[in-house]
């Protein structure tokens, strides 16, 4: 499928699968899944990523190709414990343009990392009654999408365009929201990989007006309950690294950071960093007996 900020490409034959997708919104190429020749994906992969737009490729790889694409250039930015079936996945990129690999405010984005650790874990706060929190509708698109837009001057993808959230919500993806009098001022949703059982918290934002409300703990633990329900328990997240709020937010749900991937996305008004952050979902109920166990 092609649209105007991307393409899907994928490659299927007796050799190799290959699943990408050519973002040319963020000037990179994704390489979602692959299987075969290791020898064949990578040249497949090269031949991609020729194209003008590219700036960036990052691969998810599971453990056993790691040590090879690292042979061929590729650098280990970040992880997901879990992420392939319970199988760890690997993020692995490799630059086109020297201004896209580097980053001059990586150390100003480590000082944020180590005031998160310091800080102290929060309850999640109580709901007034004027309050409703509710998974969305396809009916709130339109709402949705003028929320994100004006919260967001930029974003990685057009969610700004209420039909790009209705194909969200009819493929793979569920949004939660906040409503204070019919209006909403919070949202977050779970873009989930069903053949691999993990989904990305994505799409966090409050309105300006009420940031200090720590709302999104309280979005963010829905989406999870939600999850868990669906038998997916690999959760995961990419934050702005100079975000200090939705890293404390991560860091608060013990969602623990695994690496940093580089000039990843435009969003809010320019290209940025962005931290990962992984959950294993399961062990919110691990110490629960089953329901028909022993005593």
């Amino acid at each position: 499928m092609s649209t105007k900020t991307g393409k899907a490409l994928r490659i299927k034959n007796q050799a190799i699968y290959v699943d990408a997708y050519e973002d040319y919104y963020n000037k990179r190429l994704k390489v979602d899944d692959f299987r075969g020749n290791i020898k064949q994906i990578i040249e497949t992969i090269e031949e991609w990523s020729k194209q003008p737009f590219v700036e960036k490729v990052i691969i998810k790889s599971r453990p056993e190709h790691l040590s090879t694409l690292m042979e061929r250039g590729f650098l280990l930015e970040a992880s997901v414990p879990g992420y392939f079936l319970g199988g760890d996945g690997y993020f692995l990129c490799k630059y086109r343009k020297v201004d896209r690999y580097n980053s001059d405010r990586w150390c100003e984005e480590d000082s944020i990392l180590d005031t998160v650790w310091q800080k102290k874990n929060q309850k999640d706060v109580m709901l007034d009654s004027n309050l409703t929190l509710r998974v969305a509708k396809i009916s709130d698109a339109q709402a949705l999408s003028q929320f994100y837009k004006d919260v967001f001057p930029i974003y990685p993808v057009p969610i700004e365009d209420p039909n790009f959230i209705m194909e969200q919500m009819e493929s793979n993806t569920f949004f939660m929201l906040l409503e204070e009098k019919g209006e909403i001022i919070a949202a977050a949703s779970a873009e989930m990989n069903k053949t691999y059982r993990n989904a990305e918290i994505t799409d966090c934002a409050t309105s300006p007006s009420k940031r200090k409300g720590g709302y999104m703990n309280t979005l963010i633990r829905e989406l999870e309950a939600e999850l868990v329900k669906k038998q997916i328990y690999c959760s995961y997240s990419i934050a702005r690294a100079l975000s200090f709020g939705m890293n404390a937010v991560l860091h608060n749900l013990d969602y623990t950071y695994k690496g940093r991937l580089k000039n990843n996305c435009y969003i809010f008004d320019k290209i940025e960093d962005m931290n990962v952050w992984s959950k294993d979902l399961s062990l919110m109920n691990a110490q629960k007996p089953a329901p028909n166990a022993e005593k």
